[in-house]
């Protein structure tokens, strides 16, 4: 039957033979180097993928950590202000506080020297009227007239003080 096609059977075994050993010649220099190429190349992208996640992922922890970072950062920040602000307050209140005991000073430092003032307007009231009692009596006794003169020189002697005339 193969010789009716006119194929002999020695020669298609030969050629069998030879593709056998030209398919077992490529399998092992051609294909398993190709494999071993492709099987490295998978490797290579999935290490690449595995690094890539885990490069992703530490960039998110990083972030988060920043992001954490920024939170307390803004929530010191917050407390300084807070922390200034009550410093601020409480200098101001000391402020007012030395503000306030320098006016009461400032207060009875003027009472004290209204009343020796008045102190001294007193004792200066005193003397001008022992003056006018003093000239009033030089009067009267210059004068030896009846009351109703002695009357009119006391009337004369404060129009006199009045008018600033009757100085020693």
């Amino acid at each position: 039957m193969v010789e009716a096609l006119g194929i002999s059977l020695t020669e298609f075994v030969f050629y069998l033979i030879n593709f056998l050993i030209l398919v077992g010649v490529l399998t092992k220099f051609l294909y398993k180097p190709f494999l071993n190429v492709l099987e490295t190349r998978k490797q290579t992208i999935q290490d690449a993928l595995d690094n890539a996640e885990l490069v992703n992922k530490r960039a998110d922890e990083k972030m988060e950590s920043y992001n954490r970072r920024i939170a307390n950062v803004e929530e010191e920040g917050r407390e300084i202000i807070k922390e200034a602000k009550a410093r601020a307050d409480a200098q101001a209140a000391e402020i007012i506080k030395e503000a306030n005991e320098k006016a009461d000073k400032m207060i009875k430092a003027a009472e004290q020297q209204i009343a020796l003032e008045k102190q001294k307007a007193v004792e200066d009231m005193k003397q001008h009227v022992a003056a006018l009692a003093l000239l009033a009596a030089e009067k009267i006794v210059e004068r030896d007239i009846a009351q109703v003169g002695q009357e009119k020189i006391v009337d004369e002697i404060i129009e006199q003080a009045g008018s600033g005339q009757w100085q020693n």
